[in-house]
C-alpha cells in the first residue's frame, strides 16, 4: 500500500466507496487486487476508529434502529459445523439520526442477544439527552432496550404489513416486492410521539447501503469472504456516508447536520484521518440496571436542535 501514490489511493477509495468491486478498481486502475485489498482493510480499520472518535457527546432527539441481512464466505444453509464461527449469516445493525441522516451507532455479527445488547450500549454511550427510538418488530429490542437504556428512553416499535404478491404455494413469488397496506405501532417505554414513530429513514438507508456497497449487492460473487474485511468496507462506508456523501435533502453531509464537522470532507482528507493514530479509549460499557418496572413516564417529546453539545459531564440515569 506504501508504494501507492496519494492520488492513486484517493481514486480507489472513491471507487469503492461508490460501489465498484475489487477485482473492476484493479483492472480500471491497473492494481493488484491484493494491493486493493490490503489498502481497503487499512483504510477502513482506520475509519472504525474514525467513527468512535468523531460520534461521542451528541444531542439527538429521534432515533431509528434496523437490522440488514448478508452472509461471509457462505450462506447459512450452506455452512458445515466444522467451518469457523464468523461464516454464514452477518447482520448489520445500524441507529440512524432520523433529523440529520447520520449514522450515530452500528454493529456487525450475528443476530443474538449479545451482539444486540452490545450495540444499544454503544449507542447509549454516544448520546446524552432523552432520546425518542423506534425499531422494527424483531423480538430482541425490548429486553436489550429495557437493560440498556432502563427507564430513561421514549421507545415504540413499528411492524408494516404487506399485501404478498402471488399465492402462498408460489415460491416464485413469495418473496416478491410488495406494497405495504398499514402498520402496527406499539409503545414500549416512556411517551414516544406517535407520529415520530417510523423506521423510513433507516430503510432508506439500507438500500443506499445496498447500491453503493459492493459485498451488500445480492446476487452476485462480490460478498465476503472475512469477517476482517466485511467489518472494515462497512466502516469506510459509515464515514464515507457521514462525512463525505452530501445528502439530497439535507444539502449537506449527514456529520454536518449533526454539528459533528464543518465542511464536506473530501476522500483525500478521510484516508488522511483513517491513518492518524488515535489516542481516545473506547467507550467504557454501560452498567445496566436489575428489576426495571414497566410503564409510562411523565414526559413529553419535544424536538431538539441535533448536533454536538456543550462540554460537560455526561449524563447517565
Amino acid at each position: 500500500m506504501n508504494a501507492l501514490a496519494t492520488e492513486k489511493q484517493t481514486q480507489i477509495i472513491s471507487a469503492l466507496t461508490e460501489g465498484m468491486s475489487i477485482r473492476s478498481a484493479s483492472r480500471v486502475f491497473d492494481v493488484h487486487r491484493d494491493t486493493i485489498g490490503r489498502l481497503a482493510l487499512t483504510i477502513g480499520d482506520g475509519c472504525e476508529r474514525l467513527h468512535d472518535r468523531l460520534m461521542r457527546d451528541l444531542q439527538v432527539n429521534l432515533i431509528e434502529l434496523d437490522e440488514q441481512w448478508d452472509f461471509v464466505a457462505k450462506k447459512q444453509k450452506r455452512v458445515r459445523q466444522d467451518d469457523p464461527s464468523e461464516m454464514g449469516d452477518c447482520w448489520l445493525y445500524v441507529a440512524l439520526a432520523a433529523t440529520q441522516k447520520a449514522v450515530i451507532s452500528y454493529q456487525v455479527g450475528k443476530r443474538n442477544d449479545e451482539n444486540m445488547r452490545e450495540f444499544l450500549g454503544d449507542l447509549h454511550g454516544r448520546i446524552l439527552n432523552r432520546a425518542q427510538i423506534t425499531s422494527d418488530g424483531y423480538p430482541g429490542y425490548p429486553p436489550a432496550m429495557a437493560a440498556t437504556f432502563g427507564t430513561d428512553v421514549d421507545f415504540a416499535t413499528i411492524v408494516k404489513h404487506y399485501a404478498v404478491e402471488g399465492t402462498a404455494t408460489d415460491a416464485a413469488h413469495r418473496y416478491s416486492p410488495s406494497k405495504v397496506t398499514g402498520s402496527e405501532r406499539t409503545v414500549i417505554r416512556g411517551r414516544p410521539a406517535e407520529e415520530h414513530i417510523s423506521t423510513s429513514y433507516v430503510e432508506r438507508f439500507n438500500l443506499s447501503s445496498r447500491m453503493q456497497m459492493r459485498r451488500f449487492t445480492r446476487l452476485t460473487n462480490g460478498f465476503s469472504k472475512k469477517l476482517a474485511n466485511h467489518r472494515a468496507a462497512i466502516a469506510l462506508w459509515v464515514c464515507f456516508y457521514n462525512l463525505c456523501r452530501v445528502h439530497e435533502t439535507l444539502r449537506m453531509t449527514p456529520a454536518m447536520a449533526l454539528g459533528v464537522t464543518d465542511h464536506i470532507w473530501t476522500i483525500g482528507e478521510l484516508i488522511n484521518a483513517a491513518q492518524e493514530p488515535s489516542d481516545v479509549p473506547p467507550l467504557p460499557p454501560i452498567e445496566t440496571k436489575g428489576t426495571i418496572r414497566p410503564g409510562y413516564t411523565p414526559f413529553n417529546p419535544y424536538v431538539i436542535s441535533g448536533g454536538r453539545a456543550a462540554a460537560g459531564p455526561r449524563r447517565r440515569s
